[in-house]
Order: C-alpha cells, then sequence, then structure tokens
C-alpha cells in the first residue's frame, strides 16, 4: 500500500524519523519538505550537542530514548557512525543530588535500563578529568551516548528516499490550505488538503508539523494555538585541553552532566564541549527567527553571550581542572523548544482533521517519536509507548495563554536539572483558577497544591489539633516534604465523623441531545442506557483495548449525561467521535459548577435535616443520582465515594458553591465535620484499592490486568475495542498489584523498582501510608506470577531496600459495608 499523501514539515531529526518510519510500515506517498538544505536543515537539529541520557521521570521518554540510542546505534552513512556509544555519567557534588541520583536510578531499573551507582573513585576513573574532592559519586548509564544528529537525519532521508518518499530541501512553506469535510463517515469540519510553499503546492491528506522551534508558527497557519516556546541555550567548545592532546576518536569519555550547577560536557577530541542551563531565561518568538538567508550561520545559532557563560566557566574550571589550561574559544546561544510541562506535543489537532504536530522534541527522543506518530498515523494509536503524557490535546484553554506558556517554558528552562519533588507546584503564574470556597479554605489555613490550573487543598491548618493522641507516623524525609501530619489527622476523622473535601477540580463533561445514550454506549464499556438516575463507573478503551481513561456517567435525564472525566484528553476523545450529523453536544462544564464530596459514617446526619429529599439508604442508593435543594442550594447528588464511605459527590453552579459550603459546614458542626484536603483522600483511595487514571492504569493497560474487568460488561453488542481486549483477556502476563510496608519510614512516592532478590520485576505507581490500616501502601505493577497474596518482595527506595508484601485487596472494608450503610 503507498497510503495516503502525506507532507512532513521539517526535516529535522524528528521529521527524518517519521519519514523513515512511515515508509518502512509501506507508507511511501510521503513528501518531506524543508526551508533549509538537506540534511542540516538550519533548525536545532543542525547545531545540537547530541548527548543521550535515557534516564527520565516518564517512562515514555525513558522507553522511547531507549529506542533511538537502539535505532542510532544501527545506522550509519557512507561508513559514518549516528551513535558513539560512550556512556553516560551523572556526578552528584551535593549531599541531595547523591539522593537524586538514587532516585534517578531507581527511575531508570524501573524502566528497564541498565544502571549502577559509582563511587568517586569509579567516577575519576570513567571520567579522568573530573576532580576527585568535588564529587560524592554518579550515576553511569553504559548505553548513553552520542548522537550524530545529522548523520542520523542523513541516513534515515536516505532509507526513506529509496522507499519512494519524496525530499524537497530549499522549500519554504508559506501556508497549509484546509477545505470543509463533506461529512461522510464523521469527517465534517475542515481538514488539511494541501501545503503552500515558496514553489508550489503540495496535495496533501496528512500534514504532520515537524518544525521544531517554527511549529507555533507553522500551526498557527490553520489557526492551531501549540504551546512552545524557543529558549536559547549555551554550548561553548574549549580550545585544546592539554590532558585530552593526541586523542584521535571523536569521543573515548562518557558524556557527563554536572547538574548541581546545570552542566554537561563532551568530549570533541582534543577539546571539551560544554552546555549550561543556569543563565538567564532567554526565549525567542518563532516569528522572529531569521531566515536561512538572513542567519549568520543557521536560523537557530544566535550569538554567543559570555557574560552569561562566565559562572559556567568559572564552575567547569573546578569540576575539571585541566580546563584551566584551556580557553573557550567559541560559543553559541542555541534554539531548542520547551513547553510547559517539558513533555512533547504530539497528535491531531482538535478542529482541522489531517493535521498532526510531533513537536518539542529532542534528538535524545527522537527516533522513538517518529515510531510512535507513525504507528498512531497508520494504525490509529501507537502500541509501543504509551503516549497520554504527551498528547497535545492534554491541555486546559488557560494552559494555552500566551502569557502562561511564556512563564512556564521559561520556568522549565530555569528548573530543568532541578531536583523537583513529584508534589511541588509550579510557580507563577499562581493563583489562576480558584472554586468557590477558596475564601473559606483560606481561613481555615489551607496548604494549597495545584491540580490543572486549580488551587486544591492538600491539608488544613485548622485540623492540627486534631493530630494530638493519634497514632500518625512521621515519614522519612523525601516523603515528608508537601506532608503534614494533618494529613493523617484529617485521613482518620474521615474514617470517624465526617469531612468535606473539595471536588471541584475534577473535569466534568455535559452530553446531551437525542442519541446521546447510543453515543456514549458506544464509546463505553459498561451499559449506561440504564433508568434516569443511575450511575456507571465505566472505562474509555482504544481499538487496541488499552484503557484511555475511567469515568463515571451519570443519566441525569432521557438526554442528558454528566460525565466525570479525567481531564481535557476525555474531552477531546468524546468530541472527536462525535458522528458528523449527530445532534448530540459535548460541552465542559467544569468552570461553571463546583463539587464537594461529603463522606464519613455522619455524613447523612448532617445532610438528611437539610433537605425534604429522601437521602436514606432506600431513597439514594449506592451509584444513584438525585437533583435536590440542600438548604436553598440546587444540587445534583451522586451517592459514589472515592474515599470508602458513606457520602455523596454534591455538584452545583458556581454561583451556589460558597452558600452549599457554609450550609454544610454550619450543619456539620455538631457532627464534629471538618474540611480535608487530597493528602487524607489519596491514602483513604488507596486504602479502598481504587485506581488513578494516569498514574495507576495508562494506555499501556488493559482492564484484566489493572483490575478493572468488572467495568467491562462483555454482553453489549459492541464498543470501542470490545474485539481486540476480548483476544486479550486470556493473556494476562501482568497485574497491578496491591503491596503494604510495615515500616512507617519507608513510605514510597512512586515509580520506584521492585524487586525480587536483586532482580527487578516491576515498579510502583500509587503510594501512600494507610492511616487506618496503620501501613504502607504501594501499588505496582508486577509479573501475573508473582502478584500472590503473601509474596515478600522489596522496593529500591533512594540507598534502602524496603521489605514489602503482596497485599489482598481491598485492604479496607472488602465487603463495602461502610459505603453501602
Amino acid at each position: 500500500m503507498a497510503g495516503p499523501r502525506v507532507v512532513i514539515i521539517g526535516a529535522g531529526v524528528v521529521g527524518a524519523a517519521l519519514a523513515d518510519e512511515l515508509s518502512v510500515r509501506g507508507w511511501t506517498e510521503v513528501t518531506v519538505v524543508d526551508q533549509g538544505p538537506l540534511p542540516a536543515t538550519g533548525g536545532s537539529t543542525s547545531h545540537a550537542p547530541g548527548l543521550v541520557f535515557q534516564t527520565n521521570a516518564s517512562k515514555a521518554l525513558t522507553e522511547m530514548a531507549r529506542y533511538t540510542v537502539e535505532k542510532f546505534s544501527a545506522l550509519q552513512v557512507d561508513g559514518r557512525p549516528c551513535f558513539l556509544p560512550v556512556g553516560g555519567l551523572e556526578v552528584a557534588t551535593t549531599p541531595e543530588r547523591l539522593a537524586e541520583l538514587q532516585r534517578r536510578h531507581g527511575w531508570v531499573t524501573s524502566w528497564g535500563v541498565e544502571a549502577r551507582l559509582v563511587g568517586p573513585e569509579e567516577c575519576v576513573r570513567l571520567h579522568p578529568l573530573v576532580n576527585a574532592e568535588r564529587v560524592l559519586g554518579g550515576l553511569l548509564i553504559p548505553t548513553d551516548g552520542l548522537a550524530k544528529a545529522v548523520n542520523a537525519v542523513e541516513a534515515q532521508l536516505k532509507a526513506a528516499e529509496e522507499c519512494g518518499v519524496r525530499l524537497l530541501g530549499g522549500h519554504e512553506v508559506l501556508d497549509v490550505l484546509t477545505e470543509e469535510g463533506d461529512g461522510d463517515g464523521g469527517d465534517g469540519g475542515e481538514r488539511v488538503t494541501a501545503v503552500v510553499t515558496d514553489q508550489g503546492e503540495i496535495a496533501a491528506d496528512i500534514v504532520v508539523c515537524c518544525a521544531g522551534i517554527w511549529g507555533p508558527k507553522v500551526a498557527r497557519m490553520v489557526g492551531m494555538n501549540l504551546p512552545l516556546t524557543p529558549l536559547a541555550h549555551q554550548l561553548a567548545w574549549t580550545g585544546p585541553v592539554p590532558e585530552l592532546a593526541g586523542q584521535a576518536e571523536e569521543a573515548v569519555r562518557p558524556i557527563l552532566r554536572h547538574q548541581d550547577a546545570d552542566l554537561y560536557y563532551r568530549d570533541h577530541h582534543d577539546r571539551l564541549g560544554i552546555g549550561y542551563y543556569g543563565h538567564r531565561a532567554m526565549p525567542v518568538a518563532a516569528d522572529d527567527i531569521a531566515s536561512v538567508t538572513e542567519a549568520e550561520e543557521m536560523p537557530s545559532v544566535l550569538r554567543f553571550t559570555p557574560d552569561d557563560f562566565a559562572e559556567a566557566w568559572t564552575e567547569t574550571q573546578s569540576l575539571l581542572p585541566a580546563t584551566r589550561e584551556a580557553k573557550v574559544e567559541e560559543g553559541i546561544n542555541g534554539l531548542f523548544s520547551f513547553t510547559t510541562d517539558g513533555m512533547p506535543l504530539l497528535g491531531e489537532s482538535p478542529e482541522v482533521k489531517g493535521f498532526w504536530v510531533a513537536e518539542a522534541v529532542w534528538v535524545t527522543h527522537s527516533a522513538g517519536v517518529g515510531r510512535a506518530v507513525a504507528e498512531w498515523l497508520i494504525d490509529g494509536h501507537c502500541s509501543t509507548f504509551d503516549l497520554h503524557e504527551c498528547d497535545v490535546n492534554r491541555f486546559e484553554q488557560h494552559q494555552l495563554a500566551p502569557e502562561y506558556v511564556l512563564a512556564r517554558d521559561c520556568r522549565n528552562f530555569d528548573e530543568v536539572y532541578d531536583i523537583l519533588h513529584p508534589l511541588q507546584p509550579p510557580g507563577a503564574p499562581r493563583p489562576l483558577r480558584t472554586s468557590p470556597f477558596h475564601a473559606r479554605q483560606q481561613e481555615l489555613g489551607a496548604t494549597f497544591l495545584e491540580a490543572a490550573g486549580w488551587e486544591r487543598p492538600q491539608w488544613y491548618a485548622a485540623n492540627e489539633h486534631l493530630v494530638t493522641g493519634r497514632d500518625i507516623p512521621v515519614p522519612g524525609d523525601w516523603a515528608a516534604r508537601f506532608w503534614s501530619p494533618v494529613v493523617g489527622a484529617e485521613a482518620q476523622a474521615t474514617r470517624e465523623n465526617v469531612a468535606m473535601y473539595d471536588m471541584t477540580a475534577l473535569k466534568r463533561l455535559e452530553v446531551t441531545g437525542r442519541g446521546s445514550a447510543a453515543f456514549l454506549q458506544r464509546l463505553v464499556t459498561g451499559n449506561i442506557d440504564k433508568s434516569v438516575g443511575s450511575v456507571t463507573y465505566t472505562l474509555l478503551l482504544d481499538v487496541d483495548g488499552g484503557i484511555r481513561s475511567d469515568v463515571t456517567v451519570a443519566r441525569l435525564g432521557k438526554h442528558r449525561f454528566q460525565v466525570g472525566a479525567n481531564g481535557n484528553l476525555d474531552l477531546d476523545w468524546l468530541t472527536r467521535h462525535l458522528p458528523a450529523d449527530s445532534r448530540v453536544q459535548v460541552r465542559d462544564i467544569t468552570a461553571g459548577t463546583c463539587c464537594i464530596g461529603l463522606w464519613g459514617p455522619k455524613a447523612r446526619e448532617v445532610l438528611q435535616p437539610l433537605t425534604d429529599a429522601d437521602f436514606s439508604n432506600a431513597g439514594l442508593k449506592f451509584f444513584r443520582a438525585k437533583e435536590a435543594y440542600i438548604g436553598s442550594v440546587p444540587v445534583t447528588a451522586m451517592r459514589l465515594s472515592y474515599v470508602g464511605e458513606l457520602g455523596w459527590e454534591l455538584y452545583t453552579t458556581a454561583d451556589q458553591g460558597l452558600k452549599l459550603w457554609d450550609t454544610l459546614w454550619e450543619a456539620g458542626q455538631e457532627h464534629g465535620i471538618i474540611a480535608a484536603g487530597r493528602g487524607a483522600f489519596n491514602s483513604l483511595r488507596l486504602e479502598k484499592g481504587y485506581r488513578s487514571f494516569g498514574t495507576d492504569m495508562t494506555y499501556e493497560h488493559d482492564p484484566y490486568e489493572a483490575g478493572v474487568a468488572f467495568a467491562v460488561k462483555k454482553d453489549k453488542d459492541d464498543f470501542i475495542g470490545k474485539g481486540t481486549l476480548e483476544r486479550r483477556a486470556g493473556n494476562v502476563t501482568r497485574r497491578l498489584t496491591c503491596l503494604t510496608i510495615d515500616d512507617p519510614d519507608d513510605v514510597v512516592m512512586g515509580k520506584e523498582p521492585v524487586l525480587d532478590g536483586d532482580r527487578p520485576v516491576g515498579y510502583v505507581t500509587g503510594a501512600a501510608y494507610g492511616y487506618t490500616i496503620g501501613k504502607g501502601i504501594a501499588y505496582a505493577w508486577l509479573p501475573a506470577e508473582l502478584a500472590v497474596p503473601g509474596r515478600q518482595l522489596t522496593i529500591s527506595y533512594f540507598d534502602r531496600r524496603v521489605a514489602a508484601v503482596v497485599a489482598e485487596e481491598p485492604l479496607f472494608d472488602p465487603k463495602m459495608q461502610r459505603l453501602r450503610g
């Protein structure tokens, strides 16, 4: 098959990888177009230093980097290699960084890449230029190395061309043409038809923007707002270093990273390349980047600013004393792409069918991204990598604001080598979104973290008095950050009396119109075509049977449903599947509404006196909804609970939210009501074994593996992914498994490797201390044969081995008596 007509805009390392991956899979009606000369087109690839450090907190990015290493290692062009396997060494010069390297060792071990921690002497043996008196230890990745990016571009483009791909260098893209779809097969709305260059039009069914630092400019051609900022990053080259005299090979020492000072180093024969992130952020608008003909050297290279590099050079001479006999002979301020969350931008425009982006991708992950996007285009999904963190449609509307994008992208540049705690909230601009309860939460001394831009309480100072007399162990240093013993008190008080939780940050979608039931029935694994008032926990699956999300669907009218979703990707998924001629509408109602979770054994004592509606067990059963008045406030009440206690999610409009809070708060005083935060919530949900999409399960997992097969109704006529899921049902080789930890000092945080003896066998997802059961809890992905209750395992946590045991789940209230009371 030749496939559809594809135009790839950008012949850098990403565009070249995509062209190669598409052609290998049989799509050969592909044109690669770039304004610059091939293979060094003048974009970021052309000046990239090529260091490939595979270690990343993201499993997907680590796996993409590993694929890039594997692919580039097998490539050569005219005898020239595309990868130099010299290894990678990260060194620590502070105790904090040494602990961070231990954590990073955990990540890379979890994701299946060979790594080992080494002492100061070994660091010096591996890289003799390092000052032994400065380093405390290091992390060695033997398979890291130097990518020869331009060689890799040439090799991949050559292979693609041999398969029939057309290469057009020196063609500047001026526009992307679109037209209204014909509506057949759900293809209404705009779709791409051609790419206009300064040398004519190129017809296209699919356009993929791989333009890198020009990405925002190209995306704007179809009205797409791409949250990407080009920022200058300093790269300097020393003159000859005497200790390297006579080094004929380009590189013999590992690539070196000194993150305590925002620095990295690479060999270049008898010289060193030095990269620096410690300088001021230097953003450049995509429209202001010089053209190929106007640029002094190349468009992605700006003049070096020596004053910004002064501190880097001083630190370099301290860490690598041999450089004191050398000088900085040349340097550049090279442009690279940064995003608001540090992740790539992959996927199709929500507005224009056929316009795709593969942006904000560094050389390190380029081949992996090429494979991912090729699979996505050809198969309709990516089977090799979990892309939920990378999907360009993940952002909320406020996250696309130019001011927000610039501020967060610059901050990500500043923090690129910082030690960041997994709970650490982003900095300015904040606050961005506040619930109607925010003023009351401030009065109660809330400590706020952030969720999708919302200020969300983690715990409340007003509950400090509850800590006295309780057994609330203090975790180790790392887990004790962004934590308070109040978290434990709030969790226990929820189980004892009653608590109010702000659930406003959870996305709410309204699906209305004739045909809405049939529309949702096709998308979800459960049966939602039930009576008005029904609430269903169910799943969205992709065509491969992988979990795209878990949602709750409440039927509030014959043609009206409320969907409790996980984020903007769920909105995007539902919207994309609307038939073109459908009367069904999907609307995000989150901003105009709010929600309080009222939970605990005394929840009914608080709520029932406030309403004429029947909130008894018979009057509103578990997983049922009704509309009622609480005092003077109209609410939609759903009887479900993520914390495993009696209670309801109470929804109202934003203008009535404060009144609802005050009404419940006043009525609850005699029953010991408290406001509780997300810290307690997470502990309670893990005690009940409730999964969190994006943490415990993602696109790469199916319902049988993840322990949510109960949400799949096999007797349904059809739903997306059903056929594939049925074929996967009997082949469960891994399971999401509950582990418990006895020692309260060993509360883990997530992403740590799980070991069977000394053998890595899995990794932790969600974790917390269970204040009801008195044990640490860690959910982990394990081989099915190890997911047996009573099995003894260990978790590698920094420099310690934490004893853990596989447990039956749920750990709390297995008969669901408290929920159904």
